[in-house]
Parts: structure tokens; C-alpha cells; sequence
């Protein structure tokens, strides 16, 4: 295949960037998207040129760091998946892919592809742990008897791996879903309950802190995200911080 590409290019943080079109010939369907960059990254260095920089690690879907607007689709066209999931047989000879980076106040461009993501990093530390003293003779957390219907629930938001697409999807940049998850994993479990009013609080208010949008039910989270983490977890963070805010 021929594929012609309109690709972001950023120097830093403090420079103008813009789109800049590259093509690419005898694109393999076989190929993944990620894959494809190589290639191309292969060319632009052989040429002397500076190869464009994007974000990946694990290729296998669950890290979350290869996140890109594709077509302005974060992770591109299919559902489900993240980019590195995503096959260049999703697109047709002479294709033309524009490939940006996710878009957000909150996830400012590091370099080219590369956002800076830690606001999510961020609101995690703020509360979304448990504290245990391991000290003394602690209780094995597998000896508390839970509902499966509950605990299935608790592992669905917990699928979630913080890619950023709801953000980068929603015309508000909410973080809602992504929040929503994190405290919906231990908001419907035993060992999360004792701290969930201070949680709420505390992750809610960092979400805030960091610059992201207000959440106005568009729905558009869920669709683009590679794991179908459910708008009921907004609703259930929705009813958390209610529950902390009238407790006091």
C-alpha cells in the first residue's frame, strides 16, 4: 500500500508546531500502526533527518502509552483497542492518515506526538490507593467473602489503564471517566470503604487542580475508550462525593 501521512511536529513544549506530510510507500497490511511509524522512522533517519517521536511501550494493549489522534479518532478508527492494537489493514492504498497528539490543556505537548500525561499520575496520588498497616497480623483481603456481581464490577473499572483518550474525545477535556474508575475500584469493595469520603474529596479536587473540563454527558468517553469503561462509574463517583459532601 501507499499511504500519505500529515504527522504533528513539535520541536518542544515552547515552540509553534505543525502538521508535515510525509509518504510512505509498500505499507504491509500485516503491519500495526506503531509498526508503520517505524518504518517510517527508518526513512526519515536514513535521510538525516529527525525521526518523529511518539510514545509506546508494551504493543500488547495494556500500557496506555501509545496514544494518538488518528483521523481525530484517539487510537484510530476501530473500537477497543489502543494504537498499537490498531493493523494498517483498517486503511485502504492511498490512504491519507493525519496523526496528531492527544489534545488537552491538561496533557501539554511534550515533543511531536508526546504529551505530558502526569496530571493523571496526579490525581491517583491524591487518593487512589489503599492505606494498610501491614504490621501485626493482617487479614488476607481474599478471606472477605464479596458479591460477584460486585466484584465483576470493581475489575471493569479497574481495567482502566489511563491512556487519556476520554479526555482527548470529550469536547470538554473531562477527566471524569478516568477519575470515575479509580474511585469506583475501590468504592465497591470492602477495603475500599473505610477511606472513600477522604478519596473522593481529595481526587475530585485534584482532577480540578489539574485543568480538566466538566463532564456534560456526551458519551463520547466511553465510545473511544480501548477498554469500555462505563459512564456508570460517573454516576457512582457522582453519588461518592455527594455521600462525602453531606457527611461533612
Amino acid at each position: 500500500m501507499k499511504i500519505y501521512l500529515k504527522i504533528w511536529r513539535q520541536k518542544d513544549a515552547s515552540s509553534k508546531g505543525k502538521i508535515v506530510d510525509y509518504t510512505l510507500d509498500q505499507v504491509e497490511s500485516d503491519m500495526s500502526f506503531l509498526e508503520m511509524l517505524d518504518v517510517l522512522n527508518e526513512d526519515l533517519v536514513a535521510k538525516g533527518e529527525e525521526p518523529v517521536e511518539f510514545d509506546h511501550d508494551c504493543r500488547e494493549g495494556i500500557c496506555g502509552t501509545c496514544s494518538l489522534m488518528i483521523n481525530g479518532q484517539p487510537h484510530g478508527p476501530d473500537r477497543l483497542i489502543t494504537v498499537c492494537q490498531l493493523h494498517m489493514r483498517s486503511f485502504n492504498d492511498g490512504d491519507t492518515i493525519v496523526i496528531e497528539p492527544f489534545r488537552a490543556k491538561a496533557f501539554p505537548v511534550i515533543k511531536d506526538l508526546i504529551v505530558d500525561r502526569s496530571a493523571f499520575d496526579r490525581i491517583q496520588q491524591a487518593g487512589g490507593y489503599i492505606s494498610v498497616n501491614t504490621s501485626g497480623n493482617p487479614v488476607d483481603a481474599n478471606a472477605i467473602p464479596i458479591e460477584k456481581h460486585i466484584a465483576d464490577k470493581a475489575m471493569d473499572a479497574a481495567t482502566c489503564i489511563g491512556c487519556g483518550a476520554c479526555v482527548a474525545a470529550c469536547k470538554n477535556a473531562s477527566a471524569m471517566l478516568f477519575t470515575s474508575a479509580k474511585v469506583s475500584q475501590f468504592a465497591l469493595l470492602p477495603q475500599g470503604k473505610v477511606e472513600a469520603a477522604e478519596r473522593v474529596e481529595n481526587m475530585v479536587r485534584q482532577m480540578d487542580l489539574e485543568g480538566f473540563g466538566n463532564c456534560t454527558n456526551t458519551g463520547a468517553c466511553e465510545v473511544e475508550c480501548p477498554k469500555g469503561i462505563s459512564l456508570e462509574n460517573i454516576a457512582r463517583m457522582n453519588r461518592e462525593y455527594l455521600s462525602a459532601a453531606v457527611k461533612g
